[in-house]
């Protein structure tokens, strides 16, 4: 019985497959790769379908925003009545009282770096772990899926306080103090919520882009390699134009969340009015009291607007993103 265990280990290790609770070529354990094989095989469309919740109040805000306040009040947007309907909401939302229009414009300026940007790097990084044989490419990959699990709220202080006086390291033997990271001065900038905002997407733009990716035809990696193409060359001229659905598709999911965004944009641009982006404005424009509540479906609409126009842009992407890898083979 031990012969037969000892040769299926050999068989496995001599085949690239890990044994029960050995290793591989590379030194990673038999957990490392179990946990590695789980993430691989969650399908993506499991994520996206809870994106896809998110839409339904739309229709509600564009309905309440033509209402007047009693009418708000009284009965919920789907009891709409013709003698309830107003302009009212939307002229007051626009007027010269409102900062909405200059919010909309620093929420580009946020909400298009900090899509590019993860993009950009998580579709290296995900190449690497996918196709590019490195020692300790599994554990990495799990550490980096793991920074998930990371509440955004712990890391904010954190991070305000490295964008106002840098990070600094103190060695007591010596007596020094060491400049790690310079002072950037990025408080109450745009650049320190986009700069957040590319941290804490990278992540996830890494997970979802690796199993797209790690799925591709590997005959086609392999006809590339005889060619002579190295893997700069395979990454710009067969993946990327091969993946164009799934970063597509993660744009869209990007672009969703850094524009939906409150905490992030309050933490670090909050306080300077040059720099608020629409959830910041739409937030303060209640009033005291609640008095203006009646203008928030007005102002939430014309917040969704432009996601709404990025999703349908994009939409044969979004759907093909969402099937991508899903089914391997």
């Amino acid at each position: 019985m031990s012969n037969v265990t000892s040769h299926d280990a050999v068989d496995a290790t001599a085949l690239g497959e890990p044994a029960a609770f050995g290793g591989d070529k590379n030194g990673d354990s038999g957990i490392v790769n179990r946990i590695y094989r789980f993430l691989r095989s969650i399908p993506v469309w499991i994520l996206w379908c809870i994106a896809l919740v998110w839409s339904l109040p739309t229709v509600g805000l564009f309905i309440s925003g033509f209402r007047t306040r009693d009418a708000q009040r009284q009965t919920g947007w789907w009891n709409i009545r013709t003698d309830d309907l107003t302009f009212e909401n939307y002229e007051t939302v626009f007027g010269a009282r409102s900062n909405l229009k200059d919010s909309l414009l620093n929420s580009m300026s946020v909400s298009i770096p900090a899509t590019i940007i993860p993009i950009a790097i998580a579709a290296f990084a995900a190449y690497a772990f996918a196709w590019i044989d490195f020692r300790g490419r599994k554990v990495l990959f799990i550490a980096t899926v793991a920074l998930l699990a990371i509440p955004l709220q712990v890391a904010l202080i954190p991070l305000l306080r490295l964008y106002v006086g840098g990070a600094h390291l103190t060695i007591p033997f010596l007596d020094k103090t060491v400049t790690v990271i310079p002072d950037l001065d990025l408080v109450n900038t745009t650049t320190a919520v986009w700069l957040t905002h590319t941290g804490f997407a990278l992540p996830f733009a890494i997970f979802l882009l690796h199993n797209y990716i790690s799925s591709l035809p590997k005959d086609v990696f392999e006809a590339a390699r005889i060619d002579g193409a190295d893997h700069f060359t395979i990454f710009w001229r067969l993946v990327l134009p091969l993946s164009i659905p799934v970063l597509a598709a993660f744009a869209i999911f990007q672009f969703l969340w850094t524009w939906n965004d409150y905490l992030i944009a309050k933490t670090m641009a909050g306080t300077n009015p040059d720099a608020q982006v629409t959830t910041i404005v739409i937030a303060n424009l209640a009033g005291d009291f609640g008095a203006n509540e009646h203008l928030l479906p007005a102002a939430a609409f014309v917040q969704a607007f432009f996601p709404l126009v990025v999703f349908f842009a994009l939409q044969k992407y979004f759907v093909r993103g969402l099937l991508a890898g899903s089914v391997k083979g």
